[in-house]
């Protein structure tokens, strides 16, 4: 697993290809192994990196407040990259729109895929919809403790929790299981597993946000952006995707039927079309 080292943190990462550089920035329930297809096949024409967040997959731990934004910068400057396309999921895509704002000479475009944003405040209808969907998969007191860190969570409990999360999130509201590919539903079961492993067993910890954030700036975003929502994920989710499309100037949205949270492992060939055409025509234009 190649790894390298940012001046602050240790980052498992991939690189394929040659040409303008596209970094990928997976989304808090996965890891970087849910851009399979995409790093694949943007590599024909792209210089493509993923890598795990700090604390996620192969990427060391932390402790503590962490920019995540800033891990990212340092990453492509590890890596003498000047400037790429950003394309994030969800939380990957509140902290590529959190390194625009902090460095806009470094990103070229961005495609924010049912992304957050920092300083969203969610509403009630969100947290009482996620508390009924995950709260019951592990008993209160013993998530208590998980969420400490540096706990021996129960592979019962951690096998519950990524269940629930990906009924709610992945699948979404009113789907099942079955209205994924199976290979899509298995790997983001994976994926969630080890990341609860690796969470509750590792120091606690927290992303730090840019201040001010970005929910009150997307008028200063001056790349072209691609913003992608499923029309199954949750409302509220959608609802931050709506956000972007009105208020960054020129925005596109893309909306992608019957897809839950994550689009680019749903539906690959679909979503990994419409990314490499807009990749293409912000290239044309810059």
């Amino acid at each position: 697993m190649p790894m390298i080292d940012t001046g602050s943190t240790r980052l498992a990462y991939d690189e394929a290809g040659d040409g303008p550089a596209v970094v990928l920035l997976h989304a808090g329930l996965a890891d970087r192994r849910m851009w399979d297809h995409q790093f694949a096949a943007l590599s024909a024409g792209h210089r493509v990196v993923r890598y795990d967040r700090r604390g996620i997959g192969g990427s060391a731990d932390h402790e503590g407040p962490v920019e995540h934004h800033r891990d990212l910068l340092d990453l492509m400057d590890a890596l003498d990259i000047d400037r790429a396309a950003l394309v994030g999921a969800s939380f990957g895509g509140a902290h590529a729109v959190d390194a625009a704002l902090t460095a806009p000479g470094r990103v070229g475009a961005l495609a924010l895929v049912c992304p957050g944003v920092s300083g969203h405040r969610w509403p009630r209808s969100f947290t009482d919809a996620a508390a009924a969907a995950v709260g019951p998969a592990v008993p209160p007191g013993r998530m208590a403790r998980y969420r400490a860190g540096n706990a021996a969570p129960d592979p019962a409990d951690v096998a519950a929790m990524a269940q629930a999360q990906a009924r709610f999130m992945v699948a979404g509201p009113g789907r099942s299981p079955d209205d994924l590919p199976p290979e899509a539903w298995d790997l983001s079961l994976l994926m969630l597993r080890e990341l609860f492993a690796r969470l509750w067993s590792s120091p606690a910890n927290r992303p730090r946000w840019i201040d001010p954030p970005a929910n009150g700036l997307l008028a200063k975003i001056g790349v072209p952006t691609l913003v992608v929502k499923g029309l199954s994920d949750v409302r509220e989710v959608q609802d931050v995707a709506d956000l972007y499309a009105a208020g960054v100037p020129g925005a596109r949205l893309l909306e992608l039927p019957d897809t839950g949270h994550l689009p680019p492992l749903e539906r690959p060939a679909e979503f990994t079309a419409a990314l490499a055409g807009f990749l293409e025509e912000a290239a044309a234009g810059s």
